[in-house]
């Protein structure tokens, strides 16, 4: 049985981390700028028009009735790149018409380019803005740390949103069936 002094610092424990996780929130959420809207699991995902590789434009929209992942990631990035094969042989499983993997590079367009003509890609890579407020940003990515993915479902709702390197489970969730 725990003594009252070990209650006392058990509860000032609870209380602290209770406190530091409210400030951690409080600290994200100052980072958005006044008038920006982040979209939040459940959401629809707001229809950005961004472009790509091949200088048109692309609407998220047009990704409508498939699956998709938004994969944010940057040539800089060194977990970016470590996540890329995995994406690669993860949109390789799917085929053509099952879900689909858009890269978003937050990053130079030439820088891009280069890259991908030396580390080719299986899916479409858009170019994201990094003006503020950036496109992951608007997608849930309050710290716009990379990589960030953000899947969607076939009508454009989030479904879920990971900072960080995507894991095979990830993969395997985003490539399984809707439930009906």
């Amino acid at each position: 049985m725990m003594s009252r002094s070990n209650w006392a610092i058990l509860g000032a424990a609870v209380l602290v981390a209770a406190v530091g996780g409210w400030l951690q929130h409080a600290s994200q959420r100052a980072r958005v700028p006044d008038g920006v809207q982040v979209t939040q699991a459940g959401q629809i995902a707001p229809d950005l028009a961004l472009p790509g590789l091949d200088g048109k434009e692309h609407r998220l929209s047009d990704y409508r009735g498939r699956r998709v992942l938004l994969n944010f990631w940057a040539t800089w990035c060194g977990p970016c790149l470590k996540e890329m094969p995995a994406l690669v042989q993860a949109q390789s499983n799917v085929g053509k018409k099952g879900p689909i993997i858009v890269g978003v590079a937050m990053d130079d367009p030439g820088q891009v380019r280069t890259f991908l003509a030396a580390h080719p890609v299986n899916y479409p890579i858009l170019l994201g803005s990094l003006d503020s407020p950036g496109t992951s940003l608007r997608l849930g990515n309050v710290g716009e740390v990379l990589p960030y993915s953000v899947l969607l479902d076939e009508n454009g709702r989030v479904l879920f949103s990971r900072r960080g390197v995507l894991d095979a489970d990830d993969l395997k969730a985003w490539a399984a069936p809707a439930a009906p």
